[in-house]
């Protein structure tokens, strides 16, 4: 390895350190607040720390979007997506002795309003399509105007939420031992801590593609993926240990629900338009789509996930990594561009 590509490579490790420790604190510090303020359970889940624990995503979106590498940051939140689905559940379910716990309200609102955000999500791909078609075949031009229809969609979600919040009873000790304005600073330093680790991880990541010949959306999918989702893992694994299977699970969804109807669409605004190649987009959110649905699945199955069905969720993102392997380096004609 070159001894530039080797200080970036270095790079790339630094700035996933610091992300986890900026997640770190941001999280910790959103969940304490929630708690502070009263929410639900799920809506503790769902919103506050999933939004907390999406900042590394939409940051990646924002600082890709201002360099002009919309698919690097694409990439990484539908990469991060499927990450999410499949592997943060797995890695929580097999670090506590016991099943992890669901319920109704997680699997038939949290995570059918998921595969809603990616319905839309498709549809605003295919509108871009047909509407404002690229030079290209099967490319579309996602506007400002259509980014706001998923946009809209995560408002619906947070009204949602907002109802819950309402019928909610926090308790007589809910304010226990918070100090509310130590973790406020704490959450603005995690802010800034992952901002500027981002910014490095995106233009060294950057760098060691353009030298591999790799396509920035490919690396999205999987390098930027797994180093923005390593907060939301530890999030998830924390919460199962301390017997918050609920709080664990819709983490996971909420955090995607938030990429995907938020993060996107963000970067398209700030970039004013994204270009979107269909017969890219199409296959990973049908592997996406795919991941939802055997999720949804193991979670219906007596409302929890067990060692075993954990298992099977790694093994299938361990299908997902080698089909994008083979599809990149093309060993195989596929449908993902060399």
């Amino acid at each position: 390895m070159a001894p530039s590509l080797l200080v970036e490579a270095v790079i790339i490790v630094a700035a996933t350190v610091a992300i986890w420790k900026g997640s770190d604190w941001l999280e910790s510090s959103s969940e304490r607040l929630a708690t502070y303020y009263g929410l639900p359970e799920v809506v503790q889940g769902a919103i506050i720390v999933a939004v907390g624990s999406s900042f590394p995503e939409v940051a990646t979106v924002v600082v890709a979007a201002l360099g002009g590498s919309m698919p690097l940051g694409v990439g990484a939140i539908v990469g991060s997506a499927i990450f999410n689905v499949l592997v943060i559940p797995a890695v929580a379910g097999v670090a506590t002795d016991d099943p992890l716990e669901s319920n109704r309200t997680l699997v038939y609102k949290e995570a059918q309003f998921y595969m809603l955000a990616v319905s839309v999500l498709l549809i605003t791909f295919a509108l871009a399509v047909i509407y404002y078609p690229g030079e290209a075949t099967l490319t579309g031009v996602v506007t400002r105007p259509l980014a706001a229809i998923p946009l809209a969609l995560y408002g619906l979600y947070v009204f949602i939420q907002y109802q819950d919040t309402a019928d909610h009873d926090p308790g007589a000790d809910w304010t226990a031992d918070i100090a509310v304005r130590r973790q406020w600073l704490f959450l603005l330093l995690g802010l800034a801590v992952i901002l500027v680790a981002v910014e490095n991880l995106v233009h060294a990541v950057g760098v060691v593609g353009r030298a591999a010949g790799v396509q920035e959306f490919l690396l999205g999918v999987t390098i930027l993926a797994a180093a923005t989702s390593l907060p939301d893992t530890l999030v998830s694994v924390r919460a199962a240990r301390d017997d918050r299977g609920v709080t664990s699970l819709a983490n996971v969804l909420g955090s995607n629900t938030f990429d995907l109807l938020v993060a996107i669409p963000l970067g398209v605004l700030i970039a004013g338009a994204w270009t979107v190649d269909f017969a890219m987009a199409v296959p990973m959110f049908g592997v996406l789509t795919a991941a939802t649905i055997l999720l949804f699945t193991v979670l219906r199955t007596d409302l929890v996930l067990s060692e075993l069905e954990s298992y099977a969720l790694l093994c299938a993102y361990a299908v997902f990594v080698a089909w994008v392997i083979v599809e990149t380096v093309g060993w195989v004609g596929g449908v993902l561009p060399s």
